[in-house]
């Protein structure tokens, strides 16, 4: 396999110089697109998550560094994908509906994503806001053209729609009415007993909800041949913890925003900050058991470092009330790798504010 970056220095220009340009250039254009929908609720919603959430697209395109000279396209896939979910999870979050058949079909477009096979439709049937200028089937097919160009993607296709079908499961059962949230979840935990072992029902919920597993699959096939067989392996690798510490990470830096907006957030379900704690840190040990199983072990482990100084160093993290050290005990425990991106981190955002 072609070589990744193996230490943080390396991973973080390249992740400056090659990523960040190509991000930002995505991002543009989607953002110049949202701005010709017509609908107003719709436009807003879609400028909202593009403005407010672009960091995800940013920490998700880190993965086009393994599809080696194909990496522009792998950041055209990653972008579009995270665009659909951001867009999504505010129409479902922040928008005019509870109908549970409304973000199942608006969630169709994330399996169309991954079904080049599939015609895109009307996903808006549900929801009085139908009229996007052709947004979110212009993302449908932007990732669907991507796959088209990966001669074994059939091989291994169903594990996307697995991960997909988790994720989707999940944003239908967190954006009900809020007396219908919790009790869903936990029932769908219960179904999920199998591969929820060792999880707390918000633990299942929460690496349901991450997207990276698919965009180390997609960017892997764009530059290398991948078989169903390792297409498997990643997916157990970053499924569930990966992708669990992701998004419990994300959820703590979002502790007062969701509280304000009275939106679900898996961490408050801890009982106190030194359980939440320790399952951060279970959470980051076992990711460095299953990741140490895959090829390129060293970028893998460094991602999931970086996950943690990334996250603690978001303004968000400085502002939540932290009695037991949280943040100070993960990156100690986490290592250099972790202190250096969480320097580099609030570095990038102390410089941005200037």
């Amino acid at each position: 396999m072609k070589k990744v970056p193996g230490n943080a220095v390396t991973l973080m220009v390249k992740t400056y110089v090659r990523i960040f340009p190509e991000v930002s250039k995505q991002l543009a254009y989607w953002k110049n697109r949202a701005l010709e929908i017509p609908d107003g609720e719709l436009r807003n919603q879609a400028l909202a998550s593009l403005e407010t959430k672009r960091f995800h697209c940013q920490g998700g395109a880190v993965y086009a560094l393994i599809a080696g000279e194909r990496y522009k396209e792998a950041i055209q896939f990653i972008v579009a994908y995270q665009t659909i979910s951001d867009y999504l999870d505010n129409l479902c979050d922040r928008s005019t509906s509870l109908d549970a058949q409304d973000f199942q079909l608006l969630h169709e477009a994330m399996r169309d994503a991954l079904s080049p096979e599939n015609p895109v439709k009307n996903y808006y049937e549900k929801r009085k806001e139908h009229e996007d200028g052709g947004y979110l089937a212009e993302l449908v097919k932007t990732c669907q053209a991507i796959l088209t160009h990966i001669p074994e993607y059939s091989q291994f296709q169903h594990q996307l729609l697995w991960l997909e079908g988790l994720y989707a499961d999940l944003q239908v059962h967190k954006h009900v009415r809020v007396v219908e949230r919790v009790p869903r979840l936990k029932q769908w935990y219960e179904q999920h007993e199998d591969i929820a072992k060792y999880l707390q029902w918000q633990e299942f919920s929460a690496a349901a909800g991450s997207t990276l597993g698919i965009f180390c699959v997609v960017s892997y096939s764009l530059g290398y041949y991948v078989t169903a067989a390792f297409a498997t392996d990643i997916v157990r690798s970053y499924f569930p913890y990966m992708q669990g510490l992701h998004i419990l990470l994300d959820y703590y830096i979002d502790q007062q925003e969701d509280d304000m907006e009275g939106d679900l957030n898996f961490c408050s379900f801890y009982k106190n900050s030194s359980e939440m704690n320790e399952r951060l840190q279970f959470f980051a040990d076992m990711a460095d058991r299953y990741l140490g199983k895959l090829p390129d072990t060293e970028f893998h482990l460094l991602v999931r470092k970086g996950l943690v100084g990334l996250y603690l160093g978001d303004p968000k993290a400085r502002m939540i009330p932290d009695q037991t050290g949280l943040k100070k005990n993960l990156l100690v425990k986490n290592g250099i790798a972790s202190r250096f991106f969480h320097w580099n981190t609030r570095t990038y955002y102390h410089l941005k504010q200037k």
